[in-house]
């Protein structure tokens, strides 16, 4: 199988040695350092102070995004939304389910918001501004710097969803001022899904110190006095925590975030560069190294995504709802090579040949 989803990913061998090992007891003081390790190299590559924490849960990118609104947030605050795709309305689902007050701003599909639509909400008391900076369901990457801006100016809370953007695309918490920024262990970092993390700035700690929270698993208070000696509260993903030191090593190994960021870069131009003669339209105008997000002209998405599946053994990523037929996204995270493109293009090609795109 060659997988250009976004997650999961292909793994490289290393992760994959590790991950057929034995999981070991964690209750010690080996694996403890394995957890600060794992601390330590987010901050790194994340680009936090060392004011801020890490906090690993084992649950899906959701579970941090619901942690973070229960934890960060309260229905004192007055929260912005960007409401771009799928997971852009989790954010909004989410502070519903909570009762934090939200407002939505909803960008033209497929494009960045504009400073025009945040000046709106200037001076209106918003106290926070949530994002899912890549939104993969549209392949939209929104511009931080334009989000720092205005939340620098209100005096807000910069709470940033980089599940598919960290280790993808440029990210610096510190530069940016971003108090929280979430990732989950099957993007970028290319690790089996099972294992969520949540970064946070210090005014975000001094926020979850703060806040009463109704939950024993998503109480981030008891997950950071846990943090101090390197474990958790409950038993964790123990296996899938290996594999993310092992990984995260390697990256550092390797150059650091700088490295893989640019290695995710020239693979998306290879691909994009590789696509201009074929029936496809790239319907994001504000792109991520991560996703490419492809509208066929001459077909539909859902059925390319099956015949690669089933008559290549090569995955793509497909789209629900409306987008079904209409758009399907190649992803560029992971194990994936150059070589792994041009294999991922002569089978479009062949497809071409046979009359099916």
């Amino acid at each position: 199988m060659l997988n250009f989803t976004v997650g999961p990913v292909m793994l490289s061998q290393e992760v994959m040695e590790t991950g057929a090992q034995q999981v070991p007891y964690f209750r010690t003081s080996e694996f403890s350092a394995v957890m600060k390790g794992n601390e330590r190299l987010v901050k790194k590559f994340a680009h936090l102070d060392d004011k801020g924490k890490v906090v690993f849960l084992t649950a899906s990118g959701t579970g941090a995004m619901e942690a973070t609104v229960m934890n960060v947030l309260s229905h004192q605050d007055k929260v912005l939304v960007i409401n771009g795709g799928s997971f852009g309305h989790r954010f909004v689902q989410l502070c519903q389910i909570h009762h934090v007050p939200c407002t939505e701003i909803l960008p033209e599909w497929g494009h960045d918001i504009t400073d025009e639509q945040l000046a709106a909400y200037d001076g209106q008391g918003y106290t926070a501004l949530l994002v899912n900076i890549d939104e993969t369901s549209t392949g939209v990457l929104y511009n931080i710097d334009r989000l720092t801006r205005f939340c620098q100016a209100n005096h807000a809370l910069l709470i940033v969803d980089a599940i598919s953007s960290f280790l993808a695309d440029p990210l610096d918490m510190t530069r940016s001022h971003i108090d929280v920024m979430i990732a989950g262990s099957q993007k970028a970092l290319a690790c089996p899904p099972g294992i969520s993390l949540v970064a946070l700035s210090e005014r975000a700690l001094r926020r979850v110190e703060n806040n009463d929270v109704e939950s024993m698993y998503f109480d981030l208070k008891d997950a950071l006095r846990n943090a101090e000696r390197g474990q958790t509260p409950f038993t964790p993903a123990v296996g899938i925590l290996l594999q993310i030191n092992t990984r995260l090593r390697k990256i550092d190994e390797d150059g650091g975030d700088a490295a893989l960021v640019r290695k995710t870069s020239e693979l998306a131009a290879n691909f994009r560069n590789s696509i201009q003669d074929m029936p496809f339209e790239i319907v994001s105008h504000s792109l991520s190294n991560a996703v490419t997000p492809l509208h066929p002209t001459t077909a539909k998405a859902y059925d390319i995504f099956t015949t690669l599946k089933d008559e290549y053994n090569i995955w793509v990523c497909p789209n629900g709802g409306d987008l079904k037929d209409k758009v399907f996204r190649v992803g560029h995270l992971g194990a994936l090579t150059i070589e792994d493109n041009q294999t991922l293009i002569r089978a479009l090609k062949d497809m071409q040949k046979r009359g099916l795109l």
